[in-house]
């Protein structure tokens, strides 16, 4: 590929995802948190999934029963999220309309459920997929995707089923070039949130029904599916179909209702880290008492704070109250710690905060003694994160400012 082509493919890749509704990690900061999530149970109709030992056990149905189990608990835990399924019925969905229900929601998470199945009856336990690169450190290399090569080639396969496919999928190539610059830049917008949800999914489903697993973790590789909802999002494998004591689990109510529970349990802690990312405000049910006007919206106070180093230059010589007290600008909340410099902070130079107990960072740029010398700044930043939004900062403690 000669430079000039190489060029224009960056630059058709970076239109294709400013044009597209992508999510990036923690910008969703409206104040009002996760609030639709996409459930999709994998295969369906014509496409029955992996085999079981009856059809009523075929992969389709059984994670059709899981995924609305699973979306029926967020619907009582959570009245005010949305919870879309690609199918709730069985019939045969597309791959990318799939990805387009996701996209039609504007939703802040995508969770596709499947059930694994190997040639090898011993292979057991479950597994999350998220879209990530071939891994450059030679021990990864079976952890990040020789393991899930085959997953990735079986699940991609189901749009072979789809009438006139070579024509819809012939933009997808995980090896071309175009499909790399596009998938890397995807990668670093989603990445966080995605395996912070994987995080959780992995830890729960190993509580409960699988105590261990030979195929557990969290395997990184191109699903066209992950490709191509541009946003957090997570394929999940529950279990083998074709391991004798996964199927007894996956084959039964109770198993499925147990799975249901991890998978619930995993979203509850990702919606709670996700939506303190973004200074969301939780939820009050009526039996709670209201909050004394003081505490509404903070985070206990803790010395401890985590920061990228900051240039003198960025700190506001107005602060003249404590140190750790000031008023900032955050552009975004993730579950990793980005050092200044990173091109994900597109050249600002800020402070990493993270609360005691919490996963996430909330980087904040500027510090600043007065709200109205935060504000000022505030229209800059938005030309490089539009959904950037003022907070006050105290210690490791940070709550939206209005």
């Amino acid at each position: 590929m000669t430079n000039k082509v190489l060029c224009l493919t960056i630059i058709s890749a970076i239109a294709l995802l400013i044009s597209s509704p992508l999510h990036i990690s923690g910008q969703n900061v409206s104040g009002q948190g996760l609030k639709t999530v996409v459930i999709d149970p994998g295969h369906g109709g014509k496409d029955p999934g992996a085999p079981g030992k009856s059809k009523s056990t075929a992969e389709k149905n059984i994670v059709l029963n899981i995924s609305k189990l699973f979306g029926d608990k967020i619907k009582a835990e959570y009245p005010d999220v949305k919870v879309v399924y690609t199918r709730s019925t069985d019939v045969f969905v597309e791959l990318k309309e799939r990805a387009n229900i996701a996209k039609r929601n504007n939703a802040d998470l995508f969770i596709s459920v499947h059930c694994n199945s190997s040639t090898n009856s011993k292979a057991f336990g479950a597994s999350a997929h998220i879209l990530g690169p071939k891994s450059n450190n030679p021990k990864n290399t079976s952890d990040y995707f020789e393991k899930s090569k085959s997953v990735a080639q079986r699940e991609n396969s189901v749009m072979l089923l789809e009438d006139d496919y070579q024509t819809a999928y012939q933009d997808f190539d995980p090896n071309s070039p175009e499909a790399v610059i596009s998938h890397s830049l995807l990668w670093q917008a989603n990445y966080g949130n995605s395996l912070l949800f994987a995080a959780e999914y992995d830890a729960q489903i190993h509580k409960a029904p699988y105590r261990v697993s030979n195929y557990t973790g969290i395997h990184q590789d191109v699903f066209y599916l992950l490709w191509a909802t541009n946003m957090p999002a997570a394929l999940l494998e529950v279990g083998f179909l074709s391991n004798p004591s996964d199927y007894a689990v996956l084959s039964t109510a109770d198993g499925q209702e147990k799975i249901a529970k991890s998978l619930f349990n995993a979203f509850k802690s990702y919606k709670e880290k996700y939506d303190a990312s973004v200074g969301a405000l939780p939820a009050v049910s009526e039996s709670t008492p209201e909050p004394e006007p003081s505490t509404v919206n903070e985070e206990p106070a803790s010395p401890k704070q985590e920061t990228a180093p900051v240039q003198k230059e960025e700190s506001d010589k107005n602060v003249t109250s404590t140190p750790s007290k000031y008023y900032g600008i955050q552009i975004m909340g993730l579950g990793r710690l980005l050092k200044n410099g990173d091109s994900a902070l597109k050249g600002l130079q800020v402070q990493a905060v993270k609360a005691e107990g919490s996963s996430i960072y909330k980087y904040i740029y500027g510090k600043h003694a007065t709200r109205s010398a935060a504000a000022a700044e505030l229209p800059a930043v938005k030309k490089k994160f539009p959904e950037a939004f003022i907070v006050e900062v105290n210690g490791d403690s940070v709550k939206i400012s209005k």
